[in-house]
This record gives C-alpha cells, sequence and structure tokens, in this order.
C-alpha cells in the first residue's frame, strides 16, 4: 500500500474542526479535480455512503465511499468500495492554545485554540480496475494510472490548505508537513 499524510496546525476549536471535515458533500469546494459529492445514504457517521465524482483530462469517474468509522471530535475513517483498495482518515488533534501567544490580552487571544490536521490516505494503484474507466481510443489504463497518481499529493496538499482557509476564515500561508511512502507520488 501506499501512503500518504499532509498535516498542519489549525486556529480553530477541534469540535468545530471536525464538524467541518464531516461535510463530504463540501469537499468539492477544495478539489480541482472533484465535481460533487453526493450522499447516497447516512448522517455522517459510520455506514454513510458516498458518490465523488472526480473529472481529469477527458476522463470522469465516479468513486463510491464510506465512512467507516468515527471518534469525535478526533478521527473519521473511510473506505473506497470499488474500483481500487484505498481508504484514508482525518485526524483531529489538540494542540492547546495558539503557541504564538504571549498572553497580553490586547494582542492576544490567550485561549484561542489550535489542532493539528491530518488528511492521511492508503491505497494500491496496482488494484485498481481497468474496467472502471471508459478511455479514448488509443489510451491505456497503466498510462492513465501513471499520470493520475502523482496528482494525489498536490491534490491532498490543496485541500488541506483551502479547508483550513475557510476553517480560519481567512487566507495565511498555510505549512504543510508531508509524509510520502511510495515511490510514485
Amino acid at each position: 500500500m501506499d501512503e500518504l499524510v499532509v498535516s498542519t496546525e489549525v486556529y480553530a476549536d477541534v469540535e468545530e474542526v471536525y464538524e467541518f471535515l464531516l461535510d463530504f458533500p463540501g469537499y468539492a469546494r477544495y478539489s480541482k479535480y472533484l465535481d460533487d459529492v453526493r450522499t447516497i445514504e447516512g448522517d455522517g457517521g459510520p455506514g454513510t455512503r458516498y458518490a465523488l465524482r472526480f473529472a481529469w483530462w477527458k476522463i470522469t469517474y465516479t468513486a463510491h465511499s464510506r465512512v467507516t468509522g468515527v471518534e469525535p471530535p478526533e478521527r473519521i475513517d473511510w473506505e473506497i468500495t470499488k474500483d481500487i483498495d484505498a481508504g484514508g482518515r482525518w485526524r483531529v488533534t489538540s494542540t492547546g492554545p495558539d503557541p504564538e501567544s504571549d498572553g497580553d490580552a490586547e494582542t492576544d487571544a490567550v485561549d484561542s485554540p489550535v489542532c493539528e490536521v491530518a488528511l492521511e490516505v492508503e491505497f494500491d494503484p496496482g488494484s485498481a480496475s481497468p474496467d472502471a474507466l471508459d478511455l479514448p481510443r488509443l489510451v491505456s489504463f497503466d498510462w492513465v494510472v501513471k499520470k493520475a497518481v502523482p496528482l494525489i499529493r498536490t491534490e491532498a496538499e490543496r485541500v488541506v490548505q483551502r479547508a483550513v482557509r475557510d476553517l480560519e476564515g481567512s487566507t495565511r500561508n498555510v505549512d504543510l508537513d508531508v509524509y510520502v511512502d511510495s515511490e510514485r507520488i
């Protein structure tokens, strides 16, 4: 399995971040290639199923996912349920008040919340089903996988950065920690 973890600090309350991340249909606002997320069944908890419509190059594809577990307000686990062996989780960890705060009530909110948010993704590109895509003539499935897999990292980074912007209500330079265990991304 290949693994990618993108994490950063968010200046928001852990419960607020968790509720925000439970809104899977809202993810379409953050991704360049995710056009739509439709809830098939459920309320965001375990067993909730989603259809995620992706578009890239000349290809459209609908992935089907399911929430496999939740640990409010710290963890949301999910898996892709067809065509590829993939899954992951959102982790939210409280880190306490803003470490940059000097305690001056006039310049800082002494208790401003800070948490770490991590998007963790695991997938096996070799498990992808060639029958899942309606490819243009003369385009091989292997070529598509070779071109698409490296996009996973930049897209995960984009999603985390844009989610931070909405959570904090402003734009800032978001420092990301990225861990990759893959020769492909």
